[in-house]
């Protein structure tokens, strides 16, 4: 019995020896194969790395002139608004417009009753038919005197009493000419005519009235010739003229902007508001304007000063004060931002100017600064 269990150990230790070798060949060969894969892959991890790295828009800041931007609210206008009125009394017979009404100039607006008017004028008519008559006849018998003169038949008191005789027909002749254009004049008085084209906004009579000289009967508003009018503080008289840039944006189209031109500087300030009124002139190409609409404008005005601007986009404003802008170092490689402090002036045209805190020619961040960290590693993109 003994002999048998030896005989078994003996047999049963080479095998456990294989098996214990062979286990410890298998887990070398997992740490080699490891290894290898880590030293393939390093690359790779590298690589993928860097390109979880956050991806900036940059511009570079430069010197430029530094151009003051006035912020204006302002109205726009016709050059002509008339509250047409009556040039004689009487009575309205008729309105002929309605208030949004685009008429031409010359239109008839009101019709006053003109019938006695108009009969006076046919008694003139008349008299004046019978003046010229009369006129007519004194010249006729002055020619028969004079012809009788010259063969010694009347005297020459005869004759002279004959010319007089035709001065005063000549002279009442004009006079009764005279007489029917005033009426004529007067009894065209009673339509009440449109002076210029435009708009009627506001309509003051209505048939029966009783209107006097002067009263107005309807507002007509010209909207061919439409501008704009801001009031300007005080401070900037000196410096604006007809070559000074001015912008505007209407409020019925925010999301575009039309330049303008400066047609009048009014040299007279508002002693209550302190301010003094511009005139400009628009181009508005295929918009629709009106009278009384609101409009915004930007009034550049020139500092004569140089400096450094960069893209407004660039600046972070934080609760507590601070303005910065995100930088990126000099020779750095790869690419890593610092962020710096700085101190603003004027904005303009998307821009803004630099007092304090970068020089010309740094590269700032304009797009992707809202979540960078000091030293962190980035990709750069030019802004166009």
């Amino acid at each position: 019995m003994l002999g048998f269990i030896w005989a078994a150990y003996r047999i049963g230790t080479p095998v456990r020896t294989e098996m214990q070798y062979a286990a410890r060949c298998l887990n070398r060969l997992a740490f080699a194969l490891s290894a290898t894969a880590l030293i393939i892959l390093s690359p790779v991890t590298l690589l993928a790395a860097a390109d979880l790295s956050p991806l900036v828009v940059v511009s570079t800041a430069q010197t430029d002139t530094v151009i003051q931007q006035v912020p204006l609210t302002g109205t726009i206008t016709s050059a002509r608004v008339a509250k047409v009125s009556a040039e004689t009394s009487g009575q309205v017979e008729a309105v002929n417009v309605e208030v949004g009404d685009r008429i031409e100039s010359g239109t008839a607006l009101v019709e006053l009753d003109r019938e006695i008017e108009q009969l006076t004028l046919e008694a003139l008519l008349a008299s004046t038919q019978q003046a010229r008559a009369e006129l007519a006849d004194s010249k006729r018998r002055y020619q028969d005197a004079k012809r009788l003169r010259e063969q010694n038949n009347i005297s020459e008191n005869q004759l002279r009493l004959l010319v007089a005789e035709v001065e005063i027909d000549e002279a009442k002749l004009k006079q009764k000419n005279a007489e029917e254009r005033r009426q004529q004049a007067l009894v065209a008085r009673h339509t009440i005519q449109a002076p210029f084209s435009g708009v009627i906004s506001e309509r003051m009579t209505e048939a029966g009235e009783w209107i006097e000289p002067g009263r107005p009967v309807v507002t007509l508003v010209a909207i061919d010739d439409l501008r704009i009018e801001f009031r300007v503080p005080q401070e900037f008289f000196p410096r604006i003229n007809s070559q000074s840039a001015i912008s505007v944006t209407l409020d019925a189209m925010p999301d575009r902007e039309i330049d303008g031109t400066i047609d009048a500087v009014v040299p007279v300030s508002d002693a209550s508001s302190r301010t003094f009124l511009i005139h400009v002139g628009i181009d508005a190409g295929d918009a629709r304007l009106t009278p009384g609409m609101s409009v915004h404008g930007k009034l550049n005005l020139s500092t004569g000063r140089r400096g450094v601007v960069l893209s407004r986009d660039a600046i972070l404003r934080y609760p507590d004060g601070r303005v910065t802008v995100w930088v990126i170092n000099r020779d750095s490689k790869p690419p890593t931002v610092s962020e710096r402090r700085v101190i603003t002036g004027h904005s303009f045209n998307g821009l803004i100017h630099i007092r304090e805190g970068i020089q010309a020619d740094d590269v700032i961040v304009v797009r992707g600064n809202e979540s960078l960290q000091e030293g962190q590693q980035v990709r750069i993109q030019r802004s166009e």
